[in-house]
């Protein structure tokens, strides 16, 4: 029902029902000025009337009449009309005024002649209940429509806690019907411990006399866990006491998991700054571990088992350098460096580490393709990637299965995959005998910050990471899925132009023509410097040390023959880019490369060379020969 001005703005409507003229006229007479007075000689013409006149709010009719008498004629307009009913009668007809009550539901009879004044009196209270009986049912509709409408569960107790009033969507959360629920409490539905925390909210919020708002946690029939923003709000009558008690849970749950999803986010963003520190000083570590072992495996005798010694502490620090890259990678501290990767390569270099990650109860099958092309794309990203898949693929089975890893050539023709231009890619496939995803979820998985996963076990950034690769890398990722058989991820990668992938690192030699040149080697880090400048003097080039930024501007005013500033660009007091900037105010030709173990590629500055640790012998020979050789600007 809706709710509308007419009934206040416009006059109420009567039907007066009678077969005598005089009687209608009369009526007609009596209330025209204040209602708008419909008139029938017959109870057949006032049915027909009350289909087509929705709003006639009162009806006046006669009681004997010759086609119907009035009680009769009065139950039958009850199946039509709600309007109020007073019957006139000329005599006193006690059975026709009882059945006019039962069937007609009258709310008075008035004999005939009637008091001008009391008939006057009578329509007026008759009509008044109308407006009343009219109100409180749009109320009752507008709650109804309120309560029904909303996703919210919603009820309303008495002080005793029985329930007088709720909604389907709270009915069905206790398990019956709204109309099973009225009369009983939360506990003849719930278990005690939850029954005896939800009254116990309840005492407080009555004591109060104001509104008490909780958070609950709950879990769902299917097992997982909900979140539900619970208000109870006391409803106070005039005198400000406590009559009854409304209460509104609204389930929270999505935003509750975007909470903890933002929460873990920002751990994770925390964690990637803390991986960029650990990275800057393992990096000079490294760069001092690796350094020495070059330099002393250079001056050791020929000793095939120190030689072997020595390789393997070098294979260790190898190994540790590329751990760092790895956390620079999860950190996401540095762009994308795409090139040409052997995939197969990437994907065997990675035995050791899936085998330790995965654990042993996962058996892993490669099927790698003979005569792989070459994928353009960062390697330590890539690797990221593939460990992550595998991860996934892992968790979705239960303590046993099998892993497969495969790779093969594919020529994509226009619009076979989506996002996927025509061309030739490389396509690296991880696929699990698990659980499989449902096909809601399957849907969503490429989501940042969606998971599956129980609180604290996922970030929802897994496979986001993996397809952002791809795409920075000209590809896509495809998921094929079926629900108890398993899951196949597939990542397309653009085939590299060049052929050519670099294999392991060959010693560049200094050529004859290569210029020695004076050097200014700044590096806060003894142990670093030292390993540099001993690199530097084994190439003929003359090194002058500085152990800061303030130390290194004396020296460069002090000495017009050096050549090539070397600075590492994260050094306390003064950085490296701060250095190089002021020394090329004092010398403009001088050549500047700085060194970094760790930079945030935002920071990164223009216009210098730069040189990331651990670095060889040869990454460094082939900086200082570009930086000799650089047209200075």
């Amino acid at each position: 029902m809706t709710l509308t001005s007419e009934m206040t703005s416009n006059p109420g409507t009567i039907l007066v029902v009678d077969d005598e003229p005089d009687i209608l006229i009369a009526l007609e007479d009596l209330f025209e000025n204040d209602y708008r007075v419909i008139t029938a000689t017959s109870p057949t013409q006032a049915l027909d009337i009350l289909q087509h006149e929705p709003e006639i709010a009162i009806i006046i009719s006669d009681q004997r009449m010759p086609e119907m008498q009035g009680d009769e004629f009065l139950a039958k307009a009850r199946n039509v009309t709600d309007a109020e009913a007073i019957l006139l009668t000329g005599y006193a007809d006690l059975k026709a005024v009882i059945g006019a009550v039962n069937k007609g539901r009258i709310m008075a009879y008035v004999p005939k002649p009637w008091d001008p004044a009391a008939l006057t009196n009578m329509v007026a209270a008759a009509y008044q209940r109308r407006m009343l009986a009219r109100e409180l049912d749009t109320e009752r509709a507008l709650l109804h429509g309120l309560m029904e409408s909303t996703g919210d569960l919603i009820s309303f107790k008495d002080l005793e806690g029985r329930f007088v009033r709720l909604n389907a969507g709270k009915a069905q959360s206790l398990g019956c019907a709204a109309g099973d629920c009225l009369g009983h409490r939360e506990r003849d539905f719930l278990s005690p411990e939850r029954a005896a925390m939800i009254e116990e909210a309840e005492r407080r919020a009555i004591a109060a006399r104001q509104p008490a708002e909780i958070i609950e946690e709950r879990t769902s029939p299917n097992g997982t866990t909900q979140w539900f923003l619970v208000n109870h709000i006391p409803i106070l009558d005039e005198s400000g006491a406590v009559t009854n008690l409304a209460t509104i849970e609204r389930d929270i749950t999505e935003r509750k998991l975007m909470e903890m999803r933002l929460r873990q986010a920002d751990k994770m963003q925390a964690l990637g700054t803390l991986a960029g520190g650990v990275a800057h000083d393992f990096n000079n570590l490294l760069m001092a571990v690796l350094g020495s072992l070059d330099l002393a495996s250079r001056r050791a005798p020929d000793d095939p088992r120190l030689t072997r010694l020595l390789q393997n502490a070098t294979y260790a620090a190898e190994r540790g350098a590329s751990l760092t890259q790895r956390l620079l990678s999860f950190s996401r501290q540095r762009d994308l460096r795409l090139q040409a990767v052997d995939v197969n390569e990437v994907i065997l270099g990675m035995s050791d580490l899936l085998t330790r990650t995965l654990g042993g109860v996962i058996r892993i099958e490669r099927q790698l393709s003979d005569g792989l092309w070459t994928a353009m794309v960062d390697p330590d990203q890539l690797e990221l990637a593939i460990l992550n898949l595998c991860i996934n693929a892992r968790d979705a089975m239960a303590e046993s299965g099998t892993l497969t890893l495969s790779t093969r050539n594919e020529a994509v023709t226009e619009g076979r995959i989506t996002d996927l231009n025509a061309g030739e890619y490389v396509v690296i496939s991880v696929a699990d005998t698990g659980t499989g995803i449902p096909p809601e979820v399957l849907s969503r998985v490429l989501e940042p910050f969606f998971t599956t996963k129980e609180v604290g076990k996922g970030t929802g950034l897994g496979l986001p990471m993996v397809y952002g690769l791809a795409q920075q890398s000209g590809g896509t990722v495809t998921i094929h899925s079926t629900v108890g058989v398993g899951t196949r991820v597939e990542l397309y990668l653009s085939r590299a132009a060049a052929e050519k992938v670099d294999g392991a690192r060959e010693e560049e030699v200094v050529a004859p023509d290569a210029p020695k040149v004076r050097v200014l080697l700044v590096d806060d880090d003894a142990e670093v410097r030292t390993v540099t400048a001993a690199y530097l003097t084994e190439m003929g080039h003359r090194v002058v040390e500085a152990a800061d930024g303030a130390s290194a501007l004396d020296i460069l005013k002090a000495d017009d023959q050096l050549d090539i500033l070397i600075a590492d660009f994260a050094m306390p007091g003064m950085t490296g880019t701060d250095l190089a900037d002021r020394a090329r105010e004092i010398r403009p030709a001088l050549g500047v490369m700085l060194v970094t173990g760790y930079a945030d590629p935002k920071r990164m500055p223009d216009g210098y060379l730069m040189l990331h640790k651990p670095f060889t012998r040869a990454d460094l020979a082939a900086k200082v020969t570009e930086a000799a050789r650089r047209p200075q600007e």
